[in-house]
């Protein structure tokens, strides 16, 4: 298949009036555009296909394998992980999102093959598709024709927003289960997700039952309508609801107009502090640039889970974090120095110097914390691998299972550096997220002979 390239700028012909060459031009300019566009919905298309001929083949062949750490897994799920770690190996995108574009694509060629022809043709994008895909899934095979023949022709002239409210409404008529049996199930996916974001700072997304999301903002509102009448408060409304919910988390106080005894009509000036449980205190691995520590550089330090912060905010959480392990780094070379005087004891402190090292889960693309992971040997133990740091790495629960239970292997590079061949063949490398030197061996007494679980860490 040739690679696709993006139709050549415009050329007006020779003669045209100025205002008219200008119009064309611009018009030409758009119809480019939509040219692009409907060259990325084939693509989606033909990578939707793509995919789903590697789901069933997969689904055919037994891509388990034999194991002595643990019971076989059945070759359902040795398939399933297979699947959505090449996938997601391949493209460079997270396993949810792996999983999510597999299941997209069987729901596209296998459900809604009207959306997937007009998504072939150009008709709609891949959003709109996924509105469709979304709304139909737990619906009954004639619900979901019903919804595509009702609203496919819609979805070619209205916007994803506009498309979204016209298919939940339709998907609302149709559904066989109430709305009240709809609900319960989905409150047991409530959760909180967390996501980085530039200039040190991040998101908090929350995912809850619709009243509750609504108490907890006009409570927000409420405390920012009080503080804003406070004498010298400059702060915006958003801003005051933004800190109210910092400090309702963080610390269990927020300070808020009070309402005095029975005087309920009337609302005081004073500022209170309402107590509503115990703070927290970060518990956090912040690099700190030695040159940095001494006053001498404004370079970053680096927040363990996140990356770079400003010096002042890592002097600010070390100061906060009993647990707190300050890493000291070469001002040339990056390599960490020191990783704390009371903790640097070689094995002993292994766990951390490693933790250090990894940051994350070193299996291609995972972003999981090392401080929630297990520490893996690249070559199994019992197949003679030295519990040594060139040969530990960190492997979160669901990766450890993934490289004992399936075809994927991985073997120790240079550097800290982890080589995966995957089932397919395909061949991936991780890098250790921190330069460190190479800790000093420690004599201790010989230990009993370990025996490997039947379940990671092992």
């Amino acid at each position: 298949m040739t690679e696709a390239t993006a139709p050549p700028d415009p050329i007006p012909p020779d003669g045209l009036p100025l205002q008219q060459v200008v119009t064309e031009t611009f018009l030409a300019m758009i119809d480019a555009v939509t040219a692009a566009e409907r060259i990325i919905r084939l693509g989606h298309s033909l990578r939707a296909e793509a995919i789903d001929r590697a789901r069933l083949w997969t689904e055919t062949t037994d891509l388990s394998v034999p194991t002595t750490g643990g019971p076989r897994w059945s070759p359902k799920v040795a398939r399933r992980r297979v699947l959505t770690t090449e996938v997601a190996a391949a493209l460079r995108i997270s396993e949810r999102a792996a999983e999510r574009l597999i299941a997209e694509s069987e729901a596209l060629l296998h459900d809604l093959p009207a959306t997937q022809e007009a998504l072939r043709t150009g008709r709609i994008g891949y959003r709109h598709a996924q509105v469709l895909i979304d709304h139909t899934a737990t619906l009954p095979p004639a619900g979901v024709a019903a919804v595509e023949e009702a609203v496919l022709p819609k979805a070619e002239h209205l916007t994803v927003p506009k498309l979204d409210k016209a298919t939940r409404e339709l998907r609302e008529r149709l559904h066989p289960e109430s709305i009240q049996e709809r609900h319960v199930a989905s409150v047991a996916d409530r959760h909180i997700e967390t996501c980085p974001a530039k200039d040190g700072m991040a998101w908090l997304n929350a995912y809850l039952p619709a009243p509750e999301v609504l108490g907890i903002a006009n409570r927000l509102r409420d405390i920012a309508e009080g503080l804003k009448t406070e004498p010298g408060e400059e702060r915006t409304r958003t801003q005051l609801m933004a800190d109210a919910l910092t400090d309702l988390l963080v610390d269990g106080t927020t300070t808020a107009a009070a309402t005095d005894g029975d005087l309920v009509e009337e609302k005081s000036t004073r500022r209170i502090d309402a107590p509503i449980g115990v703070g927290i205190r970060p518990r956090v691995l912040v690099t700190v640039p030695v040159m940095t520590l001494l006053g001498r550089s404004e370079e970053p330090g680096t927040l363990e889970g996140y990356g770079p912060i400003d010096t002042d905010t890592a002097r600010r959480i070390a100061a906060r974090a009993p647990s707190f392990t300050r890493l000291l780094t070469h001002p040339e070379t990056g390599a960490v120095l020191s990783v704390g005087r009371d903790r640097y004891a070689v094995p002993k402190d292994l766990r951390t110097w490693l933790q250090v090292r990894d940051e994350t889960c070193r299996f291609p693309g995972c972003n999981r914390s090392a401080g929630r992971a297990d520490v893996d040997h690249v070559t199994d133990w019992q197949y003679g691998g030295g519990t040594d740091h060139g040969n530990l790495v960190h492997l979160c629960r669901s990766h450890h299972r993934v490289k004992h239970h399936t075809g994927w292997s991985s073997t120790s590079a240079s550097g800290g550096r982890v080589r995966w061949l995957s089932p397919s063949g395909h061949e991936y490398e991780t890098e250790p997220a921190t330069h460190i030197a190479t800790p000093k061996p420690e004599r201790r007494a010989a230990r009993p002979k370990a025996v490997t679980p039947e379940e990671p860490p092992f």
